[in-house]
């Protein structure tokens, strides 16, 4: 079957996911920067003092929804998205995969923004929103609002959960030689009772090992980045030059190896932190706060801890352990676990399919909430969330076995298309996130501690189109 399907997939990703997607996300965060003033730069102290808010007391707290923002960006494409950029696109992937960040903070920050403006109130004191809400609240389309869920199911339903039991299954292979079909076969019984409503316990437990996992990666990285120390520059250099085809080569060659440079460093990094794609937004409305400002700027931090951060520790691991073959085959988590391997003995190969699974894991669960806040957008009735249900355990069975272009290939289609149907609706709505900035800098100066956000700065056509129990018109309890 893939023998027919990939190319078929390839051709409709080369549309989707080639240089219309770098344009477009470059330059709409580009375009976000200059109207917000260099937000990421100006608010970046105060954005991880905003980290130490608590929130309201009832719903869940500004942290919570970061937490849960973030939770969803730190998975695989921390570890096998940047090796399979690595090897596709050479050292400058790295380079380009800051870009798509620090101009996607921008895009993160107005997608978060408005998905707190237009989000609903549940009956249990939350909230719920995203892209789907703020086009059919703000842009008053509800048939737009489900083209984007749909895209979202595809894309967070079938797509990324391919790619995560794709890892899940290529790292534990790697660690312990255990066969992909068992290993598919294995997460799907894992997987079942949790979106079918059942055991909570496996959830619970990845939610809390998967901080420890990423904080112990780190350390690690952390300790290879000092051992090395003396080669850091160098290697900051090589990348440089890899970015911009400054690398000796015949012309043909340079100009090709920029291409994938570019091409893999925002596919990847789109993947992996997610700005501008609008998944974050679905996390970022759930937060019970008191200006949507605040967490559009707590994502915005998410957006730079995912890739500057992590991403960087992984490409730094691999190019400073002398395992990334220039012309090798398309490598992802196994690269990394030789990687480790390199810098501490074989444990790391073990670790890291661990680690992997923990991470890729979590992700299938968040990434199936995800898609179930846009069914309830979409449809309520019982029997097709449960067919939606099998959909999405065939997808993590199928990654398990399929082969890695192919599953990476859907994943690119899916999160293009997301991505440029939110920026299109982020750029026909980022007047009210405008408002809203400007609105939270004015009671900043004027003295005000926590800014307190009303429906009365919006026009009064957005004020009648939201619902009544969201952002009352008076200073005070606020939703």
């Amino acid at each position: 079957m893939e023998i027919w399907l990939k190319p078929i997939v390839d051709a409709i990703g080369s549309v989707l996911s080639g240089y219309p997607l770098v344009v477009a996300l470059l330059g709409a965060g580009l375009y976000f920067t200059v109207r917000f003033g260099g937000i990421r730069v100006r608010t970046l102290w105060h954005s991880l003092c905003l980290l130490r808010t608590s929130g309201s007391t009832t719903g869940i707290s500004p942290f919570q929804a970061f937490a849960t923002g973030l939770a969803s960006r730190v998975g695989t494409g921390n570890i096998a998205g940047v090796a399979v950029a690595l090897t596709i696109g050479g050292p400058g992937a790295i380079f380009w995969m800051w870009m798509t960040a620090l101009l996607g903070m921008a895009s993160a920050f107005v997608e978060s923004t408005l998905a707190q403006i237009f989000k609903i109130p549940r009956h249990d004191n939350t909230f719920r929103g995203g892209p789907a809400y703020y086009i059919q609240l703000g842009l008053g389309s509800r048939k737009f609002g489900i083209v984007f869920a749909l895209a979202l199911l595809f894309t967070f339903g079938f797509a990324l959960n391919s790619v995560q039991s794709h890892s899940i299954a290529e790292a534990l292979e790697a660690s312990f030689g255990w066969e992909r079909q068992w290993i598919g076969v294995a997460l799907v019984l894992m997987t079942a009772p949790i979106i079918y409503g059942g055991v909570r316990r496996v959830a619970w437990f990845a939610q809390w090992v998967v901080p420890v996992m990423a904080v112990i990666y780190l350390g690690l990285a952390t300790y290879v980045c000092l051992v090395h120390i003396d080669q850091i520059p160098g290697m900051i250099a090589m990348i440089w030059r890899h970015a911009f085809g400054l690398e000796p080569a015949t012309g043909g060659i340079a100009g090709y190896a920029v291409t994938q440079a570019v091409l893999m460093g925002v596919k990847r990094g789109l993947f992996s932190n997610e700005a501008g794609m609008g998944s974050a937004p679905n996390a970022a409305a759930v937060a019970t706060t008191k200006h949507p400002v605040q967490q559009g700027l707590m994502q915005m931090l998410g957006v730079f801890f995912d890739t500057i951060v992590v991403c960087s520790a992984t490409a730094f691991m691999i190019l400073l352990s002398g395992q990334l073959m220039p012309g090798a085959a398309p490598e992802g988590a196994v690269l990394t676990q030789r990687a480790l391997a390199v810098h501490f003995g074989d444990w790391a190969i073990i670790f890291t399919g661990v680690t992997v699974f923990f991470l890729a894991y979590s992700s299938v669960l968040g990434n199936y909430a995800y898609a179930e806040v846009n069914m309830d957008y979409m449809t309520q009735r019982p029997w097709m969330l449960n067919i939606f249900r099998a959909l999405v355990l065939l997808a993590v069975m199928l990654g398990s076995v399929a082969s890695l272009p192919l599953v990476w290939s859907f994943a690119d289609v899916g999160t293009a298309l997301m991505a440029f149907i939110n920026l299109v609706a982020i750029g026909l709505l980022m007047n009210y996130a405008l408002i809203a900035w400007r609105d939270y800098q004015a009671q900043r100066k004027a003295g005000i501690a926590e800014p307190i956000f009303t429906r009365d700065v919006l026009p009064q056509k957005m004020r009648e189109r939201l619902p009544k129990d969201v952002w009352r018109a008076e200073r005070g309890d606020n939703g």
